[in-house]
């Protein structure tokens, strides 16, 4: 706990740290991953690359100070952190090195401004929010693990069958290599996957794009031409071949209640709908479920949710809108006037997930046509930014 000249100190600083927020970030990373190299395989080198890794921190760092005062709400701001830690199994003895390294930052950007008094409040600050983000972890490290087929750390899971989906984007289902059960995922959450490539560990982490069945996991998987992780998945693991798994995790769940839902996604964006969908069809509630893709080839899982659509006829409504060619219900991009034409009424919750600018775009068009904050959720695949940066 801070003391009351430390408080102060934090106060009156804030202001100066925030507009350097920017420049102590860009140094942060590269500093960590030259002291500490073995950590840079937690992160992904294109979201470094973007910038979006820094402003992920800068946000939260931000957050922090400003709702420090209401702890209930700082936990409740925190939780998408806590889940993407989770994903990646971060473990308290990493939060020195991050502590230690984003001090040097500080350091090296505000200069001699950095007393030794503000700088001792600052680390007491941080150490703060780490000892926070700490309990919350293992709270959700413990509950998972206690669950039947729940597990701590790493798990071996072997690719038990695949399926391509659209020209790029390919479904794996993996199943453990122990034979035993495993923990059931609330629909629309992701998993943390570690891969060794070229003798490196890798982490990233997929939407599991079904249901819960108590034997495997289904990732569905887009090739990106300059990915790592999935042109290794896509063109070096078959069948048989096996990799590490985290616990599942993600907020991006359905919201009890009975209203309908409107389900909107771009690409790849599609792979946590579908367990969304099929949740929702199965407790009786109306889904319309748009999907954006660039034509017939890039479209995954049409027999699928055709398939649903055949199976719940009153209550499931699929469009499909490409950007090229006439296979599909539209041909061009989801704008305000489609949405106006396909939103329920009655006060959908609505539920989006694409490209950052896809979402940019649907969450204001969205709130234009009148749905409020609080019933639109949407995530990123990458570190969380607000839906409003370029």
């Amino acid at each position: 706990m801070l003391n009351a000249q430390q408080e102060q100190l934090i106060e009156a600083t804030a202001p100066v740290v925030a507009e350097h927020l920017d420049a102590i970030t860009q140094r942060f990373y590269p500093l960590m991953f030259e002291r500490y190299p073995s950590v840079a395989s937690l992160f992904n080198a294109a979201h470094q690359h973007s910038g979006a890794q820094q402003r992920a921190l800068a946000g939260a760092v931000l957050a922090y100070v400003q709702l420090r005062q209401d702890p209930a709400r700082a936990r409740d701001v925190l939780g998408i952190v806590v889940e993407k830690h989770v994903s990646l199994g971060i473990q308290p003895d990493q939060y020195p090195i991050v502590g230690e390294c984003l001090m040097a930052a500080i350091g090296e950007v505000l200069g001699d401004a950095l007393t030794p008094e503000i700088a001792d409040a600052w680390g007491a600050l941080y150490q703060e929010l780490a000892d926070l983000l700490i309990d919350l972890e293992r709270q959700r490290y413990d509950a998972f693990a206690q669950q039947p087929g729940g597990w701590y750390g790493l798990r071996r899971f072997r690719i038990a069958a695949t399926r391509q989906e659209s020209a790029v984007i390919r479904s794996f289902v993996l199943e453990p290599e122990d034979g035993g059960a495993v923990a059931e995922h609330a629909p629309g959450q992701y998993i943390g996957v570690r891969f060794m490539i070229d003798g490196e560990p890798v982490y990233r982490h997929y939407s599991l794009s079904d249901i819960p069945n108590g034997r495997g996991y289904r990732i569905s998987v887009k090739r990106e031409a300059e990915g790592r992780a999935s042109r290794h998945l896509h063109d070096a693991l078959a069948v048989g071949d096996t990799l590490d798994l985290l616990p599942p995790a993600g907020e991006l769940t359905l919201k009890e209640g009975s209203e309908p839902l409107l389900l909107v996604s771009g690409g790849v964006g599609q792979t946590p709908m579908l367990p969304l969908a099929r949740q929702a069809l199965a407790q009786g509630r109306k889904v319309v479920y748009l999907h954006a893709a660039l034509d017939a080839r890039h479209h995954a899982f049409r027999e699928e949710v055709e398939a649903l659509r055949k199976a719940h006829p009153s209550r499931l409504e699929a469009v499909a809108i490409h950007e090229q060619g006439d296979a599909a219900d539209h041909t061009g991009r989801i704008d305000r006037e489609l949405l106006r034409r396909y939103l329920p009424e009655d006060k959908p919750r609505c539920y989006f997930v694409g490209p950052q600018g896809f979402m940019s775009a649907i969450d204001k068009a969205l709130a234009e046509l009148g749905i409020d904050e609080s019933r639109r959720h949407y995530e990123h695949f990458g570190p969380s930014r607000p839906l409003d940066v370029a």
